[in-house]
């Protein structure tokens, strides 16, 4: 699956990018890597502009400036050759209802230079991988949600691509099938392919991608593995609930001693940093008790990546998808 396994040449290289829709700047210098038969997590809110460095790199669309390279060859210069080794496959499924699953990727296959009967053998092959094959002849308008998302991979897949970009594949489906799509993609990767993915769930960002690119404003405001991004936040905290609010300043005083920083209150919540699991809960049990406050419960919290934005940003994600989307910069622009 890969375009040059003798190669340490990125699967997807992108340098400087920088992409204005009138006063809008979608994107504003981005950089971006992606590693042969890795995945690359882009999250970040909607307006963030992660679907314009998808269209970018997939050569949909020109760069204000900057350059990229993807499966070895310029998003610019080499842009006819490019679209032969790539897949998209986005949050809406570019596929014809009207159509029968077989006829869909055979059509594609044909776009792809491939004779009807090995267009055919390779739907085939598809239909059955993605759990499809007793739906294939019947008619892509009939399927449900996430039958349609799998078929739209699929459909990314036909010429068996290097480098494939999904673009918030999982956007608007139910949890069984967000996780079936999940393993899907696992399994590609296993096989060598080279994946972007463009997402704003934490929980799909933690589970698939080997690096995170967190992006907001057109920027990259930070890059890493998961684990890196959590450590940014500070490691574990312990967190007390109490039974009555009123005695948060109490607690936060006698938890105190537990870290070199200080507790935080939220209410009923108190939180503390610390450095190890080790005895945590039981310390801040016998501290709580022996300063008379009562706790309806205490637990352990690792960091998580809605964390790591919380604190990059100033804002929870979900609250930030009210920028709104990069698409709709782009319609308003023209």
């Amino acid at each position: 699956m890969h375009f040059d396994p003798s190669s340490d040449e990125p699967a997807i290289s992108a340098t400087g990018i920088r992409k204005h829709f009138g006063d809008v700047r979608a994107l504003d210098g981005v950089d971006l890597e992606v590693a042969q038969g890795t995945v690359l997590g882009v999250l970040g809110p909607n307006g963030a502009g992660k679907t314009t460095a998808i269209r970018i790199l997939t050569t949909l669309l020109r760069a204000d400036a900057g350059s990229a390279r993807v499966a070895g060859l310029d998003v610019v210069d080499d842009a006819a050759a490019l679209r032969a080794k790539i897949g998209l496959a986005g949050q809406y499924a570019a596929i014809d209802e009207n159509l029968t699953g077989v006829e869909n990727l055979v059509m594609v296959g044909r776009l792809y230079g491939m004779s009807r009967a090995d267009a055919k053998v390779r739907a085939g092959e598809l239909l059955e991988g993605f759990n499809l094959s007793d739906a294939g002849d019947r008619l892509a308008r009939t399927y449900s949600g996430g039958m349609r998302r799998r078929l739209d991979l699929a459909a990314a897949l036909v010429a068996r691509p290097p480098v494939l970009f999904l673009d918030e594949p999982t956007t608007g489906l139910d949890p069984r099938s967000r996780i079936e799509l999940w393993e899907t993609i696992e399994l590609l990767v296993g096989e060598g392919t080279s994946v972007m993915l463009t997402t704003q769930y934490l929980d799909e960002a933690d589970r698939l991608a080997d690096r995170i690119a967190v992006i907001d404003l057109g920027k990259v405001i930070a890059e890493g593995t998961a684990a890196e991004l959590k450590s940014r936040v500070g490691g574990l905290r312990v967190e007390a609930h109490l039974a009555d609010p009123a005695d948060g300043d109490e607690a936060a005083r006698a938890l105190a001693p537990m870290s070199d920083e200080q507790p935080s209150i939220e209410g009923d919540l108190v939180r503390i940093r610390v450095a190890s699991e080790t005895g945590a809960i039981m310390d801040a049990v016998r501290r709580l008790d022996s300063a008379g406050v009562a706790a309806n419960d205490i637990s352990i919290k690792a960091p998580t990546l809605d964390d790591v934005f919380l604190t990059l940003t100033g804002r929870e994600l979900v609250a930030a998808e009210a920028d709104g989307d990069t698409g709709e910069h782009e319609e308003a622009a023209r």
